[in-house]
């Protein structure tokens, strides 16, 4: 076999298997109930969109659960909803969902000593940029 032939066979392989890999990204189980249905009650749907919007997607990273199409993103959609239909204040599941998952999930986490650093760095960033400016601007003069 010639290097074009083998480098191209060993690419063919890596495609294929990459491929494979997210064919089986989601089951081929039907969504939970509330996964992409609404609440009955408009005001119990509003606290659980709210909720859901303040909720991280834990497979996409980068969108709410709210917004994610992800199979977990629907599992947690329907989790919000079906606690949030059986009375449970959305607080409550927010804090639920922390302790299950962690800080990670929440857009707005908890301030505590594993997340102190997320609140206190932008802070010390602010005013180390402010210092170094002064510092500059009395330089230059």
């Amino acid at each position: 076999m010639t290097s074009a032939r083998f480098r191209a066979s060993c690419l063919a392989v890596l495609a294929l298997a990459m491929l494979a890999g997210t064919a089986h990204a989601d089951s081929n189980r039907p969504p939970a109930p509330y996964a992409y249905r609404q609440l009955e009650d408009p005001a119990q749907e509003a606290k659980a969109t709210a909720l859901m919007q303040e909720l991280r997607c834990l497979v996409c990273q980068g969108q709410s659960i709210h917004d994610s199409d992800a199979e977990m993103a629907g599992d947690m959609r329907n989790l919000v909803r079906t606690r949030i239909k059986a009375g449970e204040p959305p607080e409550q599941v927010r804090s639920w969902l922390i302790d299950r998952y962690g800080n990670w999930v929440s857009y707005q986490p908890r301030l505590g000593a594993d997340t102190f650093v997320l609140w206190l760095a932008p802070l010390l960033l602010l005013l180390l940029g402010g210092w170094l400016a002064v510092r500059r601007l009395k330089v230059r003069h």
